[in-house]
């Protein structure tokens, strides 16, 4: 393909991208198809030979929409949002027409250093202290498991990854029975193992905090019994119901106990640009020494956005950094992100947060998070009006109801729900029953999308 080939259909593919969000709200949510439908479009073998692009946009044309769930549709409340807002999109189209590799500040220095200023203007958006840096990672799935690790060698005295964990006793985390599956995963693959991972009980209405005093007790206990405490994580904003901890408290707990604490804020750390929500949840964050939360999921940057807050970055690079020969910089003291992460390779991801924190400002982002909050309250007392029983209040976006019934009819629910096609929703489990799960997050709906949802709710739990 040559560069003019490539700008023709470089144009085409945007024309398509703005005709697709603009057409957006005429397509189901989630597409009405079998698993293997897609599949069996495509040709079983590659092709020997070259085809020209009039074929291949044809059959991605063909093949693609109409089998995709529409993730930036105005009327997906289900999971957490992968927003995408148009500024960001274009940040992605120029950093993959310049396809840099931005391991080292040698290999990309703009990315480098336009990656430590993002980072600076995000501390400030949620209030966080001076003197905190960060790394903008993938997902909070590699963030908790990098403050994780970081956990196990400060509990090891920076030996595990030299010697293993062979003879260094019981590694626990403390978390709360609220916290993200990402935790038990990161245990995981950090060796320390399940069972090690100890959950514990919440306080319950409104916040659904970890149980300070439970978490001071089983510190205590396992110190007893021979176990080696290494890290505590908390939450702001938990995926099943928006659990929220209390950071005053869990953080005095870390404070005495002299643990390393992570907070995943994966999703709700992103309404913290709100002062009075910030005001609320957060007092007390700064005794935090790792926090993550993701731009991808509420501030409208393209999806893989996920920022590392770190109080003192040193113990996490003592923890990852690995520097061969052929991965130093000669003659000057400069920041590698790589050393910070686990993946060598990086991508630019500063670009898209330029170009969307310049385009909307703190105020337009705000405004948005300050709507969704809004309307999702509006939904739940629409619901509760019309009978529903509200399992969960709202925290932030979210909240989870129960129609009609016992647990499969729950779950019959949200499956006609969704073949419906006009919302998208999710189950979840709360207090051993099934529920119903709403958020609103996405980037462009308007209260319109979202008190539609009630009325589609309605209908389909009195059609059924």
């Amino acid at each position: 393909m040559d560069w003019d080939e490539f700008a023709r259909w470089g144009a085409e593919a945007a024309a398509f991208g703005a005709d697709y969000h603009k057409t957006l709200r005429d397509r189901p949510v989630r597409p009405d198809v079998r698993p293997g439908e897609a599949a069996a479009l495509l040709e079983a073998a590659p092709p020997e030979a070259g085809e020209g692009m009039e074929a291949i946009w044809e059959d991605f044309l063909r093949v693609v929409p109409e089998r995709l769930t529409h993730w930036q549709h105005p009327r997906f409340f289900a999971y957490f949002p992968a927003n995408a807002a148009p500024p960001s999109m274009l940040a992605e189209m120029l950093v993959t027409v310049m396809a840099p590799q931005c391991m080292l500040w040698q290999t990309s220095p703009v990315a480098t250093e336009m990656e430590g200023v993002m980072v600076q203007w995000l501390r400030q958006a949620v209030g966080l202290p001076e003197g905190w840096s960060g790394v903008i990672q993938d997902s909070a799935s590699s963030a908790t498991l990098s403050a994780v690790l970081t956990m196990r060698e400060r509990a090891t005295g920076w030996s595990g990854n030299r010697e293993g964990l062979s003879g260094k006793g019981s590694l626990r985390i403390y978390s709360s029975g609220q916290a993200h599956s990402s935790i038990d995963r990161a245990c995981w693959v950090a060796g320390i193992g399940q069972e090690n991972l100890v959950k514990l009980p919440d306080v319950g209405a409104p916040s659904y905090g970890v149980d300070a005093a439970a978490l001071r007790a089983a510190i205590a206990a396992d110190r007893a019994a021979g176990h080696v405490p290494a890290g505590i994580i908390a939450i702001t904003g938990g995926t099943g119901i928006g659990a929220w901890d209390d950071l005053s408290a869990v953080g005095a707990v870390a404070r005495e106990e002299g643990l390393y604490l992570h907070l995943d804020a994966a999703w709700g750390g992103a309404a913290m640009i709100c002062p009075e929500i910030r005001d609320a949840m957060w007092p007390g964050v700064e005794a935090c020494d790792s926090i993550v939360f993701n731009p991808h999921k509420w501030l409208g940057a393209q999806f893989d956005c996920s920022v590392q807050f770190l109080k003192d970055p040193r113990q996490q690079i003592d923890t990852l950094k690995i520097e061969p020969e052929y991965l130093r910089t000669s003659g000057s003291e400069v920041v590698n992100y790589s050393e910070w992460t686990i993946p060598l390779g990086r991508r630019f991801r500063a670009l898209k947060l330029w170009f969307m924190l310049r385009y909307y400002g703190l105020e337009g982002l705000r405004a948005r998070i300050r709507n969704h909050v809004a309307w999702s309250g509006e939904v739940c007392e629409a619901l509760r009006a019309q009978g529903f029983e509200i399992v969960t209040e709202p925290i932030l976006s979210l909240f989870t109801f129960r129609g009609p019934g016992d647990d499969a009819a729950q779950q019959a629910l949200v499956d006609a729900i969704n073949a419906d096609g006009r919302i998208y929703v999710t189950q979840g489990m709360f207090a051993g029953r099934k529920v119903v799960r709403f958020q609103v997050g996405q980037f462009d709906c308007t209260r319109d999308d979202v008190m539609m949802a009630a009325d589609v709710i309605r209908e389909i739990s009195e059609r059924m």
